[in-house]
């Protein structure tokens, strides 16, 4: 098995949820805004709502998309660990033990 596989997710991986989720809350602001501002009148606004509309509905595609793409690799990197656990059982304790005493030694010298 490859070592990156392994290692488990990047950092990346957690960076690229981070910004899903905070770009949900702004698509959830703006949809609110959007509705806020319905009943205002105006041809210079009616254009920038439907600006406004089409690119949020652009946004949530993508942003479907890169959910998507995240939850494939995530579930790949978790078959990938299932795999190499069942094929290095005592690698896997090892690695394991030796993650467990450094994480003790750290905790214990606080």
């Amino acid at each position: 098995m490859n070592a990156q596989y392994s290692a488990g997710t990047e950092p990346s991986d957690v960076t690229k949820q981070q910004l899903i989720n905070d770009f949900k809350v702004v698509v959830a602001d703006a949809e609110a805004l959007l509705k806020a501002t319905a009943g205002q009148g105006g041809e210079a606004v009616a254009a920038a709502r439907a600006k406004a509309e089409a690119s949020l509905d652009e946004a949530k595609a993508k942003m479907a998309d890169a959910q998507a793409a995240l939850r494939v690799r995530t579930k790949a990197a978790a078959r990938a660990t299932d795999e190499y656990v069942h094929t290095h059982p005592w690698q896997s304790i090892a690695a394991a033990a030796g993650a467990g005493l450094v994480i003790g030694l750290l905790i214990g010298r606080r």
